[in-house]
């Protein structure tokens, strides 16, 4: 958690330091309290009777009270722009660190748990800021500040504060002791109740289709039912500080006022001595009334004291565990990182040299010894069974994650060396699974750091080419009208071709189709193709595609097998030479259907 802290911005340095001068004050005004209620018990033992002595005591306490409560709001004011701020502060880097994260990562530490660690978990710690600064600050103050004005005033009082003490810190290491393993556990199924919840909404289609409702309650309710348990557990434990502070408090106090009684009723009030015997054993009764009244509300502010410091020790196990959480996410270490390089001297070139690849929780590489070539507007193409790596190597091309061993080469570099804004304007991404934002049109086709330099007439021609023009401007208000979160209120067509002409808006060197063609109709697939062949020409095209038709007039054809390379060829060649291909294309299309093709 200090770790965390150390990025607080020296502005809100300087509010905690304020706040603690304040909170000195606080104390001050707090404590001056029992003074004057100490005098005001004297003057009516002493049966004074000027009204202005009263009011005098009356209005210092009431000033002191006022005082007290003005700085409780500025430092509660102060306490809670500086958690605020710090939170802010803490959510961007944890989202910039997340949106710097390559697949590899993401999948380690799972959506739902980053979820999880951008929202709850940065509660926890503003939470413990918050109250921190208020309670953290003042009750040890307090605490040291009430010992140092009743040390030394009545040994026998002493000890029954010393004694409540004891008490209090006891209750405090067993709660303690118990507490905290549970709060770990609470974030750990706070993160369980955050996929569940995901996996129902991103699947509410499937649950629907198979009747799975009940199924999926059901799952929910375990997690949801564990979470309630041990938050159940968490919370009484809490509530059972309530009666033991109340016990000590109501004792503390019976003990102090029947002790004190003891010792004023040991100063003996001579019947037969003098006038001047009998005055001062009459005052000195007075005195060491007012001083049991005093000295029963500091020993209450001790006692107070020590529950502030519980309260806070409460919640600082849970805002450590999401501290260690956070800091997990900061720390991880980013597998892809951003080299300084700008420029090239080829043009819409890559190769694979020898690529292997292994995810890092796998056993064995899903891509063994990969080697092509895509020279300036060739179109290569990427086909296998299920499994067998297409997939991978569209995310190596696209540098979503880097090769274990060989090189990746981009117009003739490393692609490694490249910065990111250099090599995503060269490269244009279409993923498996269209994914959409909840904004307009045209705010999707042209997405990205560059967006505001695609002139509208590419935005059009992007759609144009990727068919998406008729069914956008059959829409109420054209390239401006809304698209749902994850465009959910167009077709799985319709949203692959948007995905389509965000990537071509762009105008890239390559573009990387990552089987991108399975949610559309043969017919638009094959004027997509077309209009790709003509309009960008130039333009190197990598495609990933389990359609023997949409991949057939490639330049070349890349045929995967288990992640190694079967065949490399034209359609023509690989129908010759290459057993897996022939398999996977038999199993497409009849031999008289290839025959009347070719």
């Amino acid at each position: 958690m200090i770790r965390i802290f150390g990025n607080m911005k020296p502005k809100d340095r300087a509010l905690a330091l304020v706040c603690l001068l304040l909170v000195c004050g606080q104390v001050y005004f707090d404590l001056r309290l029992p003074d004057y209620t100490a005098e005001i018990t004297v003057l009516i033992s002493s049966e004074v009777t000027e009204l202005s002595q009263y009011f005098s005591a009356g209005g210092k306490m009431l000033a002191c009270a006022l005082c007290s409560a003005l700085l409780t709001v500025v430092v509660g004011y102060f306490a809670a722009r500086i958690a605020a701020d710090f939170s802010f502060d803490v959510r961007a880097k944890l989202f910039n660190k997340v949106a710097a994260m390559g697949s590899g990562e993401v999948r380690r530490f799972s959506v739902a748990s980053l979820i999880t660690r951008t929202t709850n978990d940065i509660t926890q710690i503003q939470m413990i800021i918050a109250m921190g600064l208020q309670m953290m600050l003042r009750a040890p103050i307090m605490a040291i500040w009430a010992v140092v004005k009743i040390v030394g005033k009545s040994w026998q009082l002493s000890t029954v504060v010393a004694a409540a003490v004891v008490i209090v810190v006891g209750s405090m290491i067993v709660l303690l002791a118990i507490m905290i393993p549970k709060f770990r556990i609470v974030q750990r199924q706070v993160d369980d109740v955050n996929r569940i919840t995901e996996e129902n909404l991103n699947g509410i289609r499937v649950v629907r289709a198979f009747n799975a409702e009940q199924y999926q309650e059901e799952k929910f309710e375990t997690a949801n039912d564990a979470l309630m348990r041990t938050q159940l557990f968490t919370g009484r434990g809490m509530a059972f500080l309530s009666p033991i502070m109340m016990f000590v408090q109501s004792g503390v106090t019976l003990a102090i006022y029947y002790v004190g009684a003891r010792l004023i009723n040991a100063i003996e009030v001579p019947l037969s001595g003098t006038l001047m015997e009998i005055m001062t054993a009459v005052s000195d009764r007075a005195v060491l009334l007012g001083e049991v009244v005093s000295f029963s509300s500091y020993a209450l502010y001790v006692i107070m004291s020590f529950l502030m410091l519980l309260m806070i020790f409460m919640l600082l196990p849970r805002a450590q565990v999401s501290a260690n959480r956070i800091n997990e996410v900061l720390d991880a270490e980013i597998e892809v990182r951003e080299g300084a390089d700008s420029d090239s001297d080829e043009q819409g070139s890559i190769e694979f040299r020898d690529v292997s690849f292994r995810y890092p929780d796998s056993a064995e590489d899903c891509l063994k010894h990969i080697s092509f070539t895509a020279k300036k507007g060739e179109t290569v193409a990427f086909i296998g069974a299920t499994g067998a790596g297409k997939t991978t190597l569209a995310g190596l091309a696209a540098r979503l994650y880097d090769a274990t061993e060989g090189t990746v080469l981009l117009d003739g570099k490393e692609i490694s060396r490249y910065s990111f804004d250099t090599l995503y304007q060269k490269i244009g991404y279409i993923p498996q699974r269209a994914t959409l934002f909840a904004d307009t049109v045209r705010g999707n086709v042209t997405f990205g750091r560059n967006a505001a330099q695609i002139p509208d007439a590419d935005v059009e021609n992007a759609l144009d080419i990727s068919q998406a023009s008729e069914f956008v401007h059959a829409m109420a208000d054209g390239v401006d009208s809304r698209v749902a979160q994850s465009g959910t209120n167009l077709s799985g067509g319709q949203k692959q071709r948007l995905s389509i002409a965000r990537a071509i808006a762009r105008k890239p060197e390559i573009l990387i189709f990552d089987d991108a063609f399975s949610a559309l109709d043969y017919k638009t697939d094959r004027i997509l193709r077309q209009r790709l062949q003509t309009d960008l020409r130039g333009t190197t095209c990598l495609i990933v595609a389990q359609r023997i038709g949409t991949i057939r007039s490639a330049d070349r054809i890349v045929v995967l097998d288990d992640g190694a390379v079967a065949g490399i060829g034209t359609h023509e060649e690989l129908m010759r030479d290459c057993p897996v291909y022939q398999q996977i294309a038999l199993s497409q299309l009849s031999a008289e259907e290839l025959a009347a093709n070719a």
